[in-house]
């Protein structure tokens, strides 16, 4: 981009269709960061909206933002999760002064994702500091699904291809749901929620979810035995990327290992859309010499789930983490003391 044509970007909220163009052309390109995520979110809690840099060639740089009131009327804090995007690294600055310009917000929260163009000391530079308060989890473990089945099964430890290889011998079957399905599902993740003491969003939240995203961008996959529902997963795709993001299953039949076959199936689903990588979303944040000393011993928090998660063959990866810019230097000194009140 020439300084002329630099010049020549202004502020702009695109329409959504033209916004998730954009996002799907980038090589970075995040669900997180489609307008239909800023709608669901929208419905529970949080204000969205899209704030671009453009000009006639369209737009240059951008970001989905949710908004939330802070208490005590401080005024609303600004989210960006796994973006945004910018045609050259200059053009960040620029995106996180409209986002200000177009927010009033006294504090942007961004989380990059994991092959986000930052770099530390860019946000550093750019008078970001880490943040107290995680969003997303910045740990996971992202799956390489490329090559035949048994190239992909190659990578996994041998427990878990014999527990996929037991949930696929024909005693289970696995189909995607539809809209009739997701009283069933939201059952199966209400019990495994008490189950398992982790919060889980409401019926509503969930249907919301598959009304906008599916059948375009995801798929409800469930396990049956009989009449049995086993295991029951939500798992999105863009570009060459897939992500699970909900889950749940039953204790009956456990030896069946539905939780293993329906994620094989969530992999088949991935290849035929072509996606290259499977991302498990979200494990412990630590590194994984730490994961591997203490998997056995904890099972609070994420702890539970990476001991199934770290037998697909999967690499661990960290993101950024999450930053913080401070617009209202009070407000956000407030905000981190609130923080620690409340540990």
């Amino acid at each position: 981009m020439t300084a002329s044509e630099s010049r020549r970007l202004s502020i702009s909220q695109p329409g959504t269709a033209a916004w998730d163009d954009f996002v799907r052309a980038q090589l970075n390109g995040h669900l997180l960061q489609l307008s239909r995520w800023g709608e669901l979110k929208s419905q529970f809690g949080w204000e969205s909206r899209i704030v671009a840099l453009s000009n006639e060639q369209g737009i240059q740089a951008g970001a989905l933002v949710l908004l939330q009131r802070l208490p005590f009327g401080a005024g609303r804090l600004a989210y960006v999760p796994m973006g945004g995007y910018a045609g050259e690294p200059a053009l960040y600055l620029r995106l996180w002064r409209a986002i200000r310009r177009e927010t009033g917000a006294a504090f942007l929260k961004l989380e990059p994702s994991l092959d986000s163009a930052f770099a530390e000391g860019d946000l550093l530079q750019a008078g970001f500091q880490r943040s107290p308060q995680s969003i997303q989890p910045p740990t996971t473990i992202i799956i390489d699904i490329s090559g035949d089945d048994s190239t992909i099964m190659q990578r996994m430890n041998q427990g878990t291809r014999r527990k996929i290889r037991k949930s696929r011998s024909g005693q289970i079957s696995y189909r995607e749901g539809d809209q009739s399905d997701l009283p069933l599902f939201n059952n199966l993740m209400q019990q495994t929620g008490e189950r398992n003491a982790f919060g889980v969003h409401s019926p509503s939240y969930y249907e919301t979810v598959y009304d906008l995203f599916m059948p375009r961008d995801g798929a409800l996959l469930l396990a049956w035995h009989e009449d049995d529902l086993l295991a029951a997963i939500m798992v999105f795709a863009l570009g060459g990327s897939a992500w699970y993001l909900y889950g749940a299953s039953s204790r009956t039949h456990g030896n069946l290992y539905a939780t293993y076959g329906i994620q094989w199936a969530a992999i088949e689903w991935a290849k035929q859309r072509g996606c290259r990588f499977y991302d498990l979303w979200g494990v412990p944040d630590a590194d994984e010499a730490e994961l591997e000393a203490q998997f056995k011993n904890r099972s609070d928090g994420l702890w539970g789930v990476y001991g199934f998660k770290r037998g697909w063959g999967g690499v661990v990866r960290r993101s950024l983490g999450t930053w913080d810019l401070a617009w209202n230097p009070l407000v956000y000194a407030a905000y981190r003391a609130a923080l620690k009140l409340r540990r």
